[in-house]
């Protein structure tokens, strides 16, 4: 059963998106929790669908966020604990590396991207809020690949074990919706305004039908066609970003004609 959408919080996929789709909450969220500047954010896509091949399994990105220095970052909400946290970065990573780089480009011009996830329990085990990893030398740790990649677990359930008063007291406000800092106020509010735009009411029903009406009645055409207008969406997206047609043909398995005519 949906949930209706005066109930939404923060920790739903839907409301999560909306709220960073703002880039100055969106920014300010990246700043906390990389601990340093990044560039202006110039596109935000949300809900963007991207595969590596045509043919193989796409995956829906929650936030796709690209800043004037060209970096990417992907957020995610999690919510529920299916066990394959680790497997699924890999698959994102692996999905926007092979979208974005065409066929004769040379693997220098690949973007330095984060994946991060968002998570309301500890997939890792070890009580930490935040989990950073990259490629690093097992014979000589401080060696790094520096290959552009990043990915970073957040473990909302231990807000408390965090020094930057800032970022504890976002995820706590994710856990428990409780506002302690500023930035937390200002996701509260953010919240509050989408509650009250009825386009965003709309485009939540449009959503919850086409999901409820593949289920309901058993069919596949309905979560196909939602499936559609999410690769159309992308497709204009990323062509905003500047990206090559044949790049976006190839993320989002659009035909060139169907992208000209975003």
């Amino acid at each position: 059963m949906r949930k209706n959408f005066d109930d939404l919080t923060i920790q739903d996929d839907f409301m999560f998106c909306q709220v960073m789709k703002n880039k100055n909450l969106c920014k300010t969220f990246l700043e906390m929790l990389l601990a340093d500047k990044i560039g202006n954010i110039t596109h935000i896509a949300s809900q963007s669908t991207v595969a590596p091949e045509s043919e193989a399994k796409f995956v829906r990105l929650d936030i796709l966020v690209q800043d004037e220095k060209n970096n990417f970052y992907d957020i995610e909400m999690q919510v529920v604990n299916e066990h394959n946290v680790a497997k699924r970065m890999r698959y994102y990573q692996s999905a926007l590396d092979v979208s974005f780089l065409d066929k004769g480009e040379y693997y220098t011009n690949l973007k330095d991207s984060y994946i991060i996830f968002v998570c309301l329990f500890d997939f890792i085990g070890k009580n930490k809020a935040v989990y950073f990893f990259e490629n690093i030398c097992l014979e000589d740790e401080p060696i790094r690949l520096r290959d552009g990649t990043k990915k970073i677990i957040i473990n909302v359930d231990a807000f408390k074990n965090i020094k930057d008063k800032a970022l504890s007291g976002f995820l706590e406000y994710i856990k428990t919706g409780c506002i302690t800092t500023k930035f937390s106020e200002r996701i509260e509010k953010m919240i509050r305004t989408i509650k009250q735009n009825e386009q965003a009411r709309q485009e939540y029903r449009f959503i919850s039908a086409v999901v409820m009406d593949a289920k309901e009645e058993g069919r596949s055409q309905g979560f196909t066609d939602g499936v559609n207008q999410t690769k159309r969406k992308t497709a204009a997206a990323l062509k905003a970003m500047g990206l090559a047609k044949s790049k976006i043909a190839k993320a989002t398995g659009l035909s060139l004609a169907e992208i000209e005519k975003l």
